[in-house]
């Protein structure tokens, strides 16, 4: 008794859609707004929201690395967040 398997190919292409000019200017905008540290969460939440292709979008939409965005998916991963509180001041120099 044998079992023969029929392998299928497909092809297919991934298009992964894009804001709106109009809703990317308002990203932008609030992004700006944001502590550095919830610029990187609120970059990997709508880079995840996109799925494939969405961390190189958003990072060049933001205009930052995309490692900075899989820093922030990993800080929303966490358990806990360590820096809680501490949120470190514009323009402030290190050491005071």
């Amino acid at each position: 008794m044998g079992y023969e398997w029929k392998v299928m190919e497909f092809a297919f292409e991934v298009v992964m859609e894009q804001y709106s000019a109009r809703v990317e200017q308002r990203m932008k905008r609030l992004f700006q707004s944001l502590s550095e540290k919830d610029r990187r969460r609120y970059a990997a939440v709508e880079a995840d929201k996109l799925g494939y292709g969405g961390t190189d979008y958003i990072a060049a939409l933001f205009g930052v690395d995309p490692k900075t965005i899989r820093q922030g998916l990993a800080d929303l991963d966490a358990p806990a967040d360590p820096a809680s509180g501490r949120i470190r001041k514009k323009g402030a120099a290190a050491g005071g």
